[in-house]
């Protein structure tokens, strides 16, 4: 096995600093970001910011939105508005309780509607790649979390059409 890193691999670093269970972390870079988390009173905290499973579904859904927008410049297709929703079911009797068991999500189900002109069989691969591209929605596939995929299809409005580039126009 090689320990040589591809070109194409990108480091991704947050720092954190915290007490209790809320912290404050920073991400490696520039410009590095700051956000907090915090935890419901029951599990010790003071809910004076996200809980860690709120990142981890938020970053879900904003990762398969990144990602299907990579997907969809290689398809040819435009993207308009979205909406999203990632539930996550959890037993807290692992986490709280110290229950034997598995810790996880008992199962994760991601909801979205994007408006878009592509034909069914086009958002069909939209979705399907999307799926298999995205590293969030692979982090929770390969963790063994039973994991739903919903996604509706939307009709391009035309004031998204309009503000699309339009490919291969000569300039004046």
């Amino acid at each position: 096995m090689s320990t040589e890193k591809s070109s194409s691999v990108i480091p991704f670093v947050v720092r954190a600093e915290g007490s209790g269970v809320a912290q404050r972390l920073t991400t490696a870079g520039t410009p590095a970001h700051v956000f907090e988390t915090d935890a419901y009173p029951a599990f010790g905290g003071r809910d004076a910011a996200p809980s860690p499973l709120f990142y981890a579904l938020g970053s879900l859904t904003s990762c398969n939105q990144v990602t299907a927008s990579l997907v969809a410049r290689s398809l040819g297709i435009q993207l308009g508005a979205w909406k999203l929703e990632a539930q996550g079911d959890l037993d807290t009797a692992v986490l709280v309780k110290g229950a034997p068991g598995n810790a996880n999500f008992d199962r994760v189900v991601v909801r979205a509607t994007v408006e878009t002109d592509a034909t069914a069989e086009q958002f069909a691969t939209l979705v399907s790649e999307t799926e298999r591209r995205c590293p969030v929605t692979q982090l929770f596939k390969r963790s063994g979390v039973v994991f739903e995929n919903v996604w509706t299809r939307a009709s391009l409005r035309d004031d998204a059409r309009a503000a699309a580039p339009v490919a291969n126009q000569p300039s004046s």
